[in-house]
């Protein structure tokens, strides 16, 4: 494979979270030619669950999935000369850099391998907090005081910055512990263009760059609205970047592959885990993504530019995860007729026989489990009713556990059973904190290949701002609207998914939903009628705390963040739907009254569309 040019990096993607397709990899290296592929594998709570396997077996700790991956495909990456970084490291990501020298080593290759470590802060946080450091839960403000004694694992979310070192000492296989999912794709963009420190809006560019890739097929037809609009989810094509030196960029993926990219399914991803868009906080740099152009360059290829950023905070996110009880979830199928009927039957018996719990749930799988009040009335020939519980104390889970099954021949008939006694599990819960970033210093290591080792240290310190991009509101104003067509004077009903498409997904306990108009003289009409007040009232029942919305006239969405809407989130949950991924289509159900001219736009497009659910 050529070489990239100093204009041109192609960065693709292959793993967009632990458990994603282990064969993108080999599809992306011999798809077609690229620089760089990335891997995420860490989310918020992955980190305790490697390190409770480490003190199941010392030896684990770390992606091994990824090792197996890269093992076959070492040789083809190494002729290639392709990089290949990933944040699958974990806990151990010492350890999981040795195991690829090793994997190497035995294919008679010498990789040279660099790692990112001294993410893991666990030894360190007592003793700043016992010296007065500000450990509150960053986003409800509770009192590290209260977890203290509980805390699992703690680790710092680290930048660019160490991955670009590894780079420079020549490594052509990366892993870290907690780097940013942007952050390892940003990374090789400062390494080969030789980007400043503070050239704020090309760093930005990078974030927006590495947010889009970071979800894997996400950006290329997975999880898209208009779904039957795509082509062919067999062989998805995963996202490649071609980023320039400016800063600009295309978004595109292998030719031949499935999946779809288009300015809508950018759009999608772009408002996907999205907070305010015009403080988008990262290690690096803030973003304002309210600042991003796009454009449909034709098939498959859509092109980014005009990215803003500004300088970020003096602090790091720290993910906490601690011990905090115990839950057990667990169900029955009922059949018909009248199965919602027996359904809550068989809920009212169990909590009969039951004392009460921390938490407590019931669910109609099938019936109105992920969509609630807004599911359409309907009767379902079979529900799968759904029970869980939470508590401090494991024996009262347990016994819950013992009498869900006695619920299957002492009810009403026409029940299967789906599985024994449902397990109890601990819960391990995610506390997000703020830390100066002066505190910590990232430990780079590079071995292998035929040069020595080598070690150091990467400080984190450097140019910090305010939070957010100065004079945002410029880009907030956004390109002038398209004038919309003149008002046809009959208003109609619909579906807001005929004029709107979307996408929802979690941060804790709280749910992001984008909604994105389909056409721009459609926005104004959204901006008016989906308000946050409308949302709230759509989601009651489901949403016990306050809805915000964001405007993102750039790229004519808008983005609620729903509050205390997921139980919890994370393994606290006992959501079937402990993401929200289901919220957005929920919202998208609405009916609306819309002028038929409005309407007539997202006709007029010939789109192959969803038809309303």
């Amino acid at each position: 494979m050529a070489k990239p040019s100093i204009e041109t990096l192609r960065i693709a993607n292959a793993s967009g979270y632990w458990g994603d397709d282990l064969t993108a990899l080999r599809r992306q290296l011999e798809g077609g030619p690229v620089d760089v592929i990335t891997l995420d594998y860490l989310a918020e709570i992955t980190m305790s669950i490697l390190q409770k396997q480490v003190e199941r077996n010392p030896e684990t700790g770390f992606a091994g999935d990824f090792v197996s991956q890269l093992d076959d495909v070492m040789k083809l990456a190494t002729e290639l000369g392709v990089v290949i970084i990933t944040n699958a490291g974990g806990v151990r990501p010492l350890a999981c850099g040795q195991a690829i020298v090793e994997a190497g080593r035995a294919q008679g290759l010498t990789p040279r391998v660099g790692v990112v470590a001294g993410d893991d802060l666990l030894d360190r946080l007592a003793l700043w907090h016992a010296d007065g450091l500000d450990l509150s839960h960053m986003d409800d403000g509770r009192s590290f005081a209260d977890i203290e004694n509980r805390v699992t694992s703690a680790n710092a979310y680290f930048g660019a910055a160490p991955v670009v070192r590894t780079l420079d000492e020549g490594a052509q296989f990366v892993v870290t512990g907690r780097v940013t999912d942007t952050g390892i794709t940003l990374a090789p963009m400062i390494h080969h263009f030789g980007w400043a420190v503070d050239d704020w809006d090309r760093l930005a560019s990078g974030i927006i760059a590495g947010h889009i890739l970071e979800c894997g097929a996400q950006s290329t037809g997975g999880n898209f609205t208009d779904w039957r609009s795509v082509d062919s989810f067999q062989n998805i094509g995963y996202p490649i970047v071609e980023m320039h030196e400016d800063g600009s960029f295309v978004v595109t993926k292998h030719p031949g592959t499935g999946g779809k990219v288009d300015v809508s399914t950018v759009s999608e991803q772009l408002v996907y885990e999205m907070g305010d868009p015009a403080a988008y906080l990262t290690p690096d740099v803030v973003v304002d993504f309210a600042s991003i152009q796009l454009e449909d360059l034709g098939p498959d290829r859509v092109g980014v530019s005009g990215v803003r950023g500004g300088p970020p905070t003096d602090l790091l996110k720290v993910s906490v995860s601690y011990n905090d009880g115990f839950k057990a979830t667990g169900g029955v199928i009922v059949s018909g007729p009248d199965a919602r009927a027996k359904s809550e039957m068989f809920g009212e018996i169990l909590w009969s026989r039951l004392p009460e719990y921390d938490a407590m749930l019931t669910e109609y799988v099938g019936a109105d489990a992920t969509w609630g009040p807004l599911s359409p009335a309907h009767e379902s020939s079979e529900i799968m009713a759904r029970f869980g519980v939470r508590d401090q104390d494991r024996t009262k889970v347990r016994e819950f556990s013992k009498m869900l099954p006695a619920l299957i021949l002492s009810g009403p008939p026409g029940v299967g059973v789906i599985g024994g006694r449902p397990p109890v599990q601990d819960v391990v819960a995610y506390w997000p904190c703020l830390i100066p970033r002066h505190l910590c210093a990232a430990e780079v290591t590079v071995f292998g290949g035929t040069g020595e080792r080598v070690e150091a240290e990467v400080a984190f310190e450097g140019s910090t701002g305010p939070g957010r991009v100065e004079s945002a509101s410029d880009s907030l104003a956004g390109a002038p609207a398209p004038a919309p067509p003149a008002p046809s004077g009959e208003t109609v009903t619909a579906k807001l998914v005929d004029v709107a498409h979307g996408r929802s997904g979690d941060k804790g306990d709280t749910c992001n939903i984008g909604i994105i108009a389909r056409h721009p003289a459609i926005y104004p009409w959204l901006v008016e009628y989906l308000t946050a007040e409308r949302v709230a009232e759509a989601f009651t029942g489901i949403v016990n705390g306050p809805v915000e919305r964001f405007e993102v006239p750039n790229i004519d969405a808008l983005n609620f963040l729903l509050h205390e809407a997921l139980g919890g989130g994370g393994t606290l949950s006992l959501h079937i739907d402990a993401q929200g991924k289901t919220f957005s289509h929920a919202l998208l159900s609405i009916e609306v009254e819309i002028d038929r001219s409005l309407l007539d736009l997202t006709i007029s497009e010939a789109r192959t569309g969803p038809a309303s659910p």
